[in-house]
This record gives C-alpha cells, structure tokens and sequence, in this order.
C-alpha cells in the first residue's frame, strides 16, 4: 500500500484517479479506481469475500450497489450539507428514512447475503460506520451489525495497519 500525497495531487494522482481521490487500486497490470470497483475486483479473487454461487454472488452485489447507491450517495451529502452549517437540510428526512429501512433489514439477519459476511457488509459497514450518521437515530440493529463487521479480526488488523500508514506518511512529511 501507497498513499499519494495531497499536495500536488493534480500531478501525481489524476493519471490514476480522474477525480483526485480516493482510493486507487493497482493489482498487478490492472489499474482500479472507486471504493466499489476496487472491493469488487479483491472479492471476486476468493471466495471468503464473494460467494461462487450465482445466487450468492448477485445478492452481493445487489447490496454493494445498495450501500453506494442507496445509503452511501444519501448520507454522504448530508453529512457534507451539516458539517458546512446547514443541520436542518432537506437530506434529512430522505437520510433518516433509509437508515430505517436498513435498520428494518439489519432486524432481521445477521449478515447481508448468504448467512456469511461478504464484501457487502464490508462496505455497507464502512458506509454506516461515519459517527455522524451513527448518531441519527436510535437503530440498534445498524450499530449490532457495525460492530460485528468493524470487530472481526482482520478489520481490526488492516485498521490498524491503515492509521499506522497515515501516521508514518505524516511522519514524513514534517
């Protein structure tokens, strides 16, 4: 793992990133960017992440989608929309609506697809996870099942490994 630095960026990272962010994904001669792309590409090399059944393997992506396009795409204006000032945005009631739907869902079950964890609850966890959105709202289910994804000992483990990444690059840079 390499981190680009943000200074400069329009020169040392938009050849990889049209957009000047985050992340990027180079897995040998294939070049990725986008957080769905990219964990799609990494599930889809084993099974632990993305199920072989067709079934499965649809009902996954179903809920990438989901978490990029129905929660993620909704929460991430409105946490903008409040941290620049604007708390009472018309985001709100849509934001709050579809984390009680989740929540309907997350009531009900354990995992996303296949009673096993999959990317999609990897990415739906990291959607969820921002503390403002956390504290929207009482929904037991949604912090339960945070807290399943974001306590597995390997997210704990590549956490860890990510801040102490930041925390050498930052290192550097001083």
């Amino acid at each position: 793992m390499k981190t680009v630095p943000f200074d400069g960026r329009q020169t040392n990272h938009l050849a990889q990133q049209p957009f000047g962010q985050v992340p990027y994904l180079a897995d040998g001669d294939l070049q990725l960017f986008e957080s769905g792309a990219c964990l799609l590409h990494l599930a889809e090399k084993s099974d632990k992440l993305m199920p072989t059944d067709t079934e499965g393997r649809a009902q996954t992506i179903q809920w990438m989608m989901a978490s990029l396009n129905s929660i993620e795409m909704v929460s991430v204006a409105w946490w903008f929309l409040n941290i620049s000032g604007e708390p009472d945005n018309n985001l709100s009631g849509w934001m709050e609506k579809r984390l009680a739907q989740l929540e309907d869902v997350l009531s009900d079950r354990e995992w996303l697809v296949a009673n096993r964890f999959t990317v999609a609850d990897l990415l739906l966890a990291d959607v969820l996870r921002v503390p403002q959105v956390r504290e929207l709202g009482n929904r037991p289910a949604s912090e339960r099942y945070v807290a399943r994804v974001t306590n597995r000992p390997a997210f704990v483990k590549a956490f860890a490994d990510q801040i102490a990444h930041f925390k050498q690059a930052d290192e550097a840079r001083s």
